[in-house]
């Protein structure tokens, strides 16, 4: 739990209104369907018409123009973690994947291409982070961020963070279901996505919401090879045990300027995690936001350092290890530790 006295909810609220008012406008507007997949917006149905990938550029920055969809999944009702019946949950799941031309109006490449599933934080979309998920998408991975339906930047007053303890279930929902389409024939994400290839990501209250799913006994989706947590921590009410079973390679990322997450929860989180596997990239000076969206300097070093994570974990690129270690050391700006090595004082 984090030290600080104020409620999560109102320490959140806080950091969440200040980011959402330059792109709620933006998300707004979502039109969920009364079926249980609905594209609204859509790329050419036949993966065939697409052009071969050259597997060797998966993993390459700016190896693909990255073009985009939205789709709603509608999630049956079931019982929640903590024992309450939940009715059906909406899920705007947007998609960033890679295009098989040079233009925007390129069809998709031919796959199946690694997945990362996409958790944002309390009362965002996926906007704010766009530059982020670009640089994955272009890199050869389809994104898809989920929005949450209680959490996400468009219920506005209505938003009730205590939901987040629902929200490891949304994605494995989604991941299930995504799956599942792209194994189908004749679909338009037919063939799209590695059925093995899979990571989960997330910032501040996905961030919470990806720990529990990859670390958490009582939400544990043991499809996932990899974990990035930004910014996030251990929820306080999420019931079952953490780290009690395996966990995937996890990398944790966190400024040390952070008032919202404060570095002891993702401390908390890297030092209870017992795997060989495990990272702590340790951001001077860096807020909860400011690493995770626009193009400046500690967002494009973010950028790198998670590609060299999920190439190394994802894909089975040994050498990234190396780029990821180069990439994550930089002389008073960021250090990358791992194994349970605590990082040093900036």
């Amino acid at each position: 739990m984090t030290p600080d006295a104020r409620p999560v909810t109102v320490r959140k609220t806080i950091v969440a209104v200040l980011a959402i008012l330059a792109f709620v406008s933006a998300c707004a507007g979502h039109s969920l369907s009364a079926a249980a997949t609905q594209v609204e917006r859509g790329v050419p149905s036949d993966p065939a018409a697409s052009s071969p990938r050259p597997a060797a550029v998966v993993g390459s920055a700016g190896a693909y123009q990255v073009g985009h969809r939205r789709m709603t999944l509608l999630e049956p009702a079931h019982t929640g973690p903590t024992g309450q019946f939940l009715g059906q949950r909406a899920l705007v799941i947007v998609i960033w994947y890679p295009l098989a031309g040079r233009s925007a109006g390129s069809p998709p490449a031919r796959g199946p291409f690694p997945l990362l599933v996409f958790a944002p934080g309390f009362m965002q979309c996926g906007l704010p982070y766009e530059d982020l998920l670009r640089s994955w998408a272009g890199a050869g991975y389809v994104v898809a961020v989920v929005n949450f339906p209680r959490t996400d930047c468009t219920v506005g007053a209505a938003a009730y963070e205590p939901d987040l303890v629902n929200q490891p279930a949304d994605m494995s929902y989604a991941l299930s279901r995504l799956l599942a389409l792209s194994a189908a024939p004749h679909d338009v994400l037919s063939g799209l996505l590695s059925q093995r290839e899979v990571a989960a990501v997330g910032q501040s209250d996905g961030g919470d919401t990806v720990a529990a799913l990859a670390a958490d006994t009582c939400c544990t989706d043991h499809r996932l090879t990899a974990v990035a947590v930004l910014s996030g921590q251990e929820w306080p009410t999420m019931p079952g045990r953490y780290f009690g079973n395996p966990a995937p390679p996890m990398l944790f990322v966190q400024g040390t300027a952070d008032t919202i997450n404060v570095p002891s929860t993702s401390l908390q989180l890297y030092r209870a995690d017992q795997a060989r596997a495990r990272y702590y990239l340790d951001l001077f000076g860096a807020n909860h936001m400011i690493p995770y969206m626009g193009t400046n300097p500690v967002e494009r070093l973010v950028a790198r350092v998670t590609l060299a994570f999920f190439d190394r974990y994802v894909l089975g690129q040994a050498g990234a290890l190396a780029a990821m270690t180069r990439e994550g050391n930089v002389s008073g700006i960021a250090a990358l530790v791992s194994g349970g090595q605590l990082p040093p004082d900036p």
